[in-house]
């Protein structure tokens, strides 16, 4: 398959995107290593809203489809009209990163000659070919995971590394926002970010009150303001965290676009960070970082880099996957502030920021 391919110059490539943010990103080494086993073919990338962040000004991918899964494309009608959508671009080949049914179903339904995933969700008979999940990857780093598609493929790997960039703009955006609020205006001045927030649930935040006391001692000792960030949804555990902090942070939750949260956070000196996709963002990005991992499987999900840190305490329930702790939270309830405050001091200090 992939010798035959290669011949074809305008070989049409679709990648069906993973639907949330960190595992988006976990997906960037895949879709370079498919760039350059297809140098010349056509890659279109179909991502919902709220992903497509993640992949702007990605060099390895020509185009952008968005599946509007809230207006055009709702479940029932709107699927056959992406499917008839999609279609209409008469596609060579569909590489799945998403496991659902539906993304089968969709490339099934337009006619896509070659639908490549994992035979997962019972979707074998709508794949051609469909790839044997090894159940040994269940037990790796996600990104090996994902990896497994190109070992599936025949197609040579390109590494673990992940890929995240940012504009120009995005850069300039962030520096006036910093600069905005008087933040990081000497160079003694590290620029701090916490992410309170996580999507899915409690389960895998660090309570606000002791992002609140890290804060207030962080600022205290570098002379500093904390950035917080997080979606809109985060935006009254932002303010609730800076007022018990004793105002000493900058709530960005809900005032950025995930773009610009992405050109903040490479501008960090240090992110304190729940397991999240900023988390994984600022491992692309290199970003010194501090993860808090509870009850999430650090092995699966953990940040992929030198400049991460992982604080964690075993316990015997961890990692449960849930999305609300029905006991005792104690997971998180072990991970002090000072554990993490003396982490963050031994990183801020290599850094060349001394405390005051």
């Amino acid at each position: 398959m992939q010798t035959e391919l290669k011949r074809e110059l305008k070989v049409k490539i679709l990648i069906r995107a993973a639907n949330w943010v960190g595992d988006a990103i976990m997906t960037t080494p895949v879709i370079r290593a498919i760039r350059k086993n297809y140098p010349d073919a056509h890659i279109t990338l179909l991502a919902k809203p709220w992903v497509i962040p993640v992949f702007d000004h990605n060099p390895h991918i020509d185009e952008i489809m968005i599946y509007q899964n809230s207006t055009r494309h709702t479940r029932g009608i709107g699927t056959l009209r992406l499917a008839r959508d999609i279609r209409k671009c008469r596609f060579d080949i569909a590489i799945l990163m998403q496991n659902a049914f539906e993304a089968a179903l969709i490339t099934f339904l337009a006619a896509i000659p070659i639908r490549i995933g994992y035979n997962t969700d019972g979707r074998s008979l709508l794949l051609n070919p469909s790839i044997k999940m090894d159940k040994k990857l269940k037990k790796r780093h996600l990104i090996d995971y994902y990896r497994g598609i190109l070992k599936g493929m025949n197609l040579l790997d390109d590494g673990r590394e992940l890929d995240l960039f940012i504009s120009d703009i995005e850069r300039k955006e962030a520096a006036i926002t910093i600069a905005g609020y008087g933040i990081g205006q000497t160079e003694k001045e590290p620029l701090i970010g916490i992410n309170p927030g996580a999507t899915g649930g409690t389960a895998k935040r660090w309570f606000p009150h002791r992002y609140a006391e890290l804060a207030k001692r962080l600022s205290d000792k570098f002379k500093t303001k904390i950035l917080i960030f997080g979606g809109t949804s985060d935006e009254e555990l932002g303010n609730a965290v800076n007022i018990e902090s004793g105002g000493v942070c900058v709530n960005l939750a809900g005032k950025t676009t995930l773009g610009q949260a992405f050109a903040l956070i490479e501008k960090c000196t240090l992110f304190i960070t729940n397991d999240s996709g900023l988390m994984h963002a600022a491992a692309a990005l290199g970003t010194n970082q501090i993860a808090i991992i509870g009850s999430t499987d650090h092995v699966a999900t953990a940040p992929s880099s030198m400049d991460s840190h992982i604080i964690r305490v075993p316990v015997s329930c961890s990692p449960c996957l849930k999305t609300h702790c029905p006991v005792d939270h104690i997971c998180m309830d072990k991970i002090s502030v000072e554990m993490v405050l003396k982490t963050s001091e031994s990183i801020l200090q290599k850094a060349g920021y001394p405390k005051n």
